[in-house]
């Protein structure tokens, strides 16, 4: 990560994200993102929406499914 890369936590408690970052991860305003705690630091997540979910799961097999019942 360069100086470049790197901001700035404002009075407000706000971050700006670099420009290079945005652009290279295609993140646009309004898009909503989660804050993962990963040791030390944050992990960054954008949040899908429902339409990029759709048809994630196609093709999933069920056979030998564990439901909650079944576990001891």
């Amino acid at each position: 990560m360069t100086r470049r890369d790197t901001t700035t936590l404002s009075a407000k408690f706000q971050i700006s994200i670099p420009k290079a970052v945005r652009e290279a991860k295609r993140w646009r305003a309004g898009q909503v993102f989660a804050f993962i705690p990963k040791g030390e630091g944050m992990l960054l997540v954008p949040v899908p929406r429902r339409e990029q979910l759709a048809g994630l799961a196609r093709g999933a097999s069920t056979i030998d499914y564990r439901d909650r019942s079944d576990r001891v």
